[in-house]
């Protein structure tokens, strides 16, 4: 039997990247899986890959909700969600923002990287507490260390990891929470609109992956693909029963090199 028989789960930031991966690889493992993404133009895709798709902001509460609404519709439930949306900041330092910027790129950022985590959990979990089901957000290295990006992201990653673990306190029996802390990953998540980065992607520089590739322990950037076994493990119904509150770093050792 597949580790996901029968398992219902939402997936957000599904068009690419690590989202994609995790999409792919549930409905591998037989789950129904209703991925969120930003743009028309990812429906087709996933479509093919067998996921029903729901288009939205993450940053919006209405998203989540329309979410949480096609996945109980369609499947009858919810097991699973993962709030795996994010936001990068191509490592902008904070002196080189002005004011006005660093309000801007904190509403985008916050709002996609906290806020859409938070939405998700609060339009969920009903429907989670019902099913017994699991809430993962994903992380980053940038949860526990400086240096995985500029002061907005390093510090939006902080406040996941801390809503990761107040929520499992809020949500213990019933609801696990637990975050997937991926580093240093070829994918080609963007920045914020207020500094100009909303079409930029990481990937999309050799020189830039080169660099990170330096500070591997294992000696290269993570593919999307690699990460998803941990995702798999925290959605299953028996395999990880007794972890909540928990971020597992899948960093290729990055947080023990520096």
């Amino acid at each position: 039997m597949a580790r996901l028989d029968g398992r219902r789960a939402v997936v957000t930031g599904a068009g690419s990247g690590i989202g994609r991966a995790i999409v792919r690889r549930f409905v591998s493992e037989g789950a129904k899986v209703v991925a969120v993404v930003r743009k028309d133009a990812d429906v087709p895709a996933l479509e093919a890959d067998g996921a029903a798709v729901v288009v939205g902001d993450v940053s919006r509460y209405e998203t989540a909700e329309r979410a949480v609404a096609e996945a109980t519709a369609r499947f009858g439930g919810l097991d699973c969600y993962i709030a795996n949306a994010g936001l990068w900041d191509f490592h902008k330092r904070l002196e080189k923002q002005t004011p006005q910027e660093i309000e801007a790129a904190f509403n985008e950022i916050f709002g996609v990287n906290f806020l859409g985590a938070a939405y998700g959990a609060r339009a969920s979990i009903a429907a989670l507490r019902e099913s017994l089901g699991s809430l993962i957000v994903t992380g980053s290295n940038a949860c526990f260390l400086a240096g995985g990006g500029g002061a907005l992201y390093t510090s939006s990653k902080f406040a996941l990891r801390g809503l990761v673990m107040q929520l499992a306190k809020e949500f213990a029996p019933d609801v696990r929470v637990n975050g997937v802390a991926p580093g240093a990953t070829d994918t080609g998540i963007s920045g914020p609109a207020a500094f100009g980065q909303r079409e930029r992607e990481m990937n999309a520089d050799p020189s830039r992956m080169e660099v990170m590739a330096q500070h591997m322990l294992l000696g290269r950037v993570s593919r999307p693909e690699d990460h998803t076994s941990l995702y798999v493990l925290l959605a299953a119904r028996d395999e990880a029963p007794y972890v909540t509150g928990a971020m597992l770093l899948s960093d290729g050792g990055l947080t023990i090199s520096v």
